[in-house]
């Protein structure tokens, strides 16, 4: 048996934690959604996460919030961001913290793929190509 590589969702909206897994397994990944970034971080999922999913404005500890937290812990997690409260300005802003991608909600299945695809390339990067979610 392979294992799959695990992709971890932090949502607080219902619909989406019910959803994004559910397509993510269709990918081929093992999923697990999580309903605030709390949950996450308090759960054993952080050193088996290949890929992160990450909402942006949630109660309590925000998207880039726990990105901070990640980065202090020294867990260097691919992010993909997605938001539904998102203007010209928010997806720079995150590319220049780190993310991988920031996706507007609704985005298409193929925008998500592609994100998570990136992501798991980044990750296997020596740390010395990548600079502010960028290749070199």
């Amino acid at each position: 048996m392979t294992s799959r590589l695990l992709v971890s969702i932090v949502d607080d909206d219902e619909s989406v934690r019910e959803s994004l897994p559910d397509l993510l397994r269709e990918f081929g990944f093992a999923a697990e959604a999580f309903s605030s970034a709390e949950e996450f971080l308090v759960s054993d999922h952080i050193d088996l996460t290949s890929c992160l999913i990450l909402d942006m404005a949630m109660p309590g500890m925000s998207g880039p919030d726990l990105q901070r937290e990640l980065r202090l812990r020294r867990q260097d997690v691919p992010i993909v961001f997605i938001t539904g409260h998102g203007d010209e300005t928010v997806r720079p802003r995150a590319m220049a913290e780190g993310a991988v991608e920031c996706l507007l909600k609704p985005f298409s299945d193929a925008s998500l793929r592609d994100a998570i695809d990136l992501a798991l390339r980044v990750s296997r990067m020596p740390r010395s190509t990548i600079e502010c979610g960028k290749v070199r």
